[in-house]
């Protein structure tokens, strides 16, 4: 009797642990399978952050109650170039001085890269090199580049018998899309640094002006603005810009390039 226990154990033994081994298995498999639903590595995707710049309670906020689309078009006997050119340094200081109220938020810690919701974008210097910065570095190029511009008589020119060169428009444009960059990135980034100073009426109304300014000429592409089609909805009734493409031209030689992640 006491033989037959010794002698059956080994059997018991092998077969405990093939079960065990079957359990480990079965484990890993599901182990596996769970992780491959996953994104990325394994991880469950992050959620997207809520977008609080678009809660009724913020949209509605605005300095004036001054229609816009009256505002932006082109008045009788004024040159075309003058208009653009009058506009589009005031949007520059505007936008400027509006990034300078968060810039001390705005940092190479804080903001390692230029992104706006689910889009970067990347700095090109004169020679097409891609330039890696930080998103208050890409808005330093921004505000130097246009800076430089605005400030060349060859370019916006301020005496009488001065004339526009023929690559003006195309030159708006990139302006216009360099601003936005600044825009959309303060929205995306800065709104509750931007709500604690209670300056989100005054944001959301050079929002406003300046998208409503940049449709009535076609100063920006839809494809540029659709990263905030959504304010743009509910601020200005509508998707994004108007037409047109960048043009020949550049701001100070550089260009500007958008990654989707």
């Amino acid at each position: 009797m006491l033989s037959h226990c010794f002698c059956s154990a080994p059997r018991c033994w092998s077969q405990l642990r093939h079960e065990a081994e079957k359990r480990e298995r079965e484990r890993r498999r599901k182990r596996k399978k769970r992780k491959s639903k996953a994104k990325p590595n394994g991880k469950k995707p992050v959620a997207e952050e809520k977008k609080v710049y678009l809660e009724p309670e913020y949209t509605k906020s605005r300095i004036t109650d001054f229609g816009f689309k009256e505002l932006v078009v082109l008045p009788r006997e004024i040159d075309l170039n003058e208009w653009l050119a009058s506009n589009t340094t005031t949007f520059f200081h505007h936008v400027n001085l509006q990034y300078s109220t968060i810039s001390e938020f705005c940092t190479g810690e804080a903001c390692q890269t230029m992104a706006v919701c689910n889009t970067q974008y990347y700095w090109y210097d004169e020679r097409g090199k891609k330039v890696k910065c930080t998103a208050p570095q890409y808005v330093d190029f921004v505000m130097s580049s246009v800076q430089k511009l605005v400030t060349d008589e060859d370019v916006f020119p301020t005496k009488y018998g001065r004339e526009f060169p023929s690559s003006f428009e195309s030159l708006v444009k990139k302006i216009c899309k360099y601003l936005f960059h600044v825009l959309a990135h303060i929205y995306s980034s800065h709104f509750k640094e931007t709500l604690a100073l209670e300056l989100h009426g005054h944001l959301n109304t050079l929002y406003v002006h300046f998208i409503l300014f940049a449709r009535e000429f076609n100063l920006l592409d839809p494809k540029e603005t659709a990263v905030m089609d959504d304010l743009t909805e509910v601020l200005c009734g509508g998707g994004g810009g108007g037409g047109g493409g960048d043009g020949a031209g550049g701001v100070v030689g550089a260009q500007n390039h958008v990654k989707e992640r």
